[in-house]
């Protein structure tokens, strides 16, 4: 047992060091991981707003969304699930650009620019938006609890 002038254990002192920076690099990991998740979730989720995939929307939205659009409407869950089956609205295209995500614990934002294509009682529209989405956890899965957006 190698010892210093104090008496310390130099190998037992290592191994100690070497194990906090596992355990703090594994931290960094799962933080990454969350955020890298999310960010894939919330492309799936306008991608299934593209596609009317009503299913994947209402797993991937909590039941008290908030759905808030660039001109001040808000829409609930069961509004923005509706005007899609209907046809009211229906999103032509959807595409993010720098996309910034924050997760704390199990409540996380996401910070975007989008470029939207959409039709809405037959009109169409294109949109570059700046977005704002708060996500949260709910076992494995992220989902949808608000959003909002500006116009850039």
């Amino acid at each position: 047992m190698e010892t210093d002038q104090k008496g310390c254990d130099k190998t037992a002192l290592m191994k100690f060091f070497v194990t906090i920076s596992f355990l703090l690099c594994q931290l960094v990991g799962l933080a990454q991981t969350d955020e890298v998740k999310l960010t894939s979730t919330l492309k799936e989720f306008h991608q299934a707003l593209v596609n009317k995939n009503t299913v994947s929307i209402n797993q991937q939205t909590d039941k008290a969304l908030s759905y808030g659009h660039s001109n001040g409407w808000v829409e609930t869950k069961k509004e923005l699930i509706e005007h899609l089956e209907s046809g009211y609205m229906g999103y032509n295209s959807f595409r993010e650009d720098s996309i910034k995500v924050e997760v704390n614990g199990t409540v996380a934002h996401a910070r975007f620019i989008a470029d939207i294509n959409a039709t809405m009682s037959g009109k169409e529209f294109t949109f570059q938006l700046r977005v704002l989405e708060v996500w949260v956890k709910k076992g494995k899965r992220w989902v949808l609890f608000a959003r909002q957006a500006v116009r850039k």
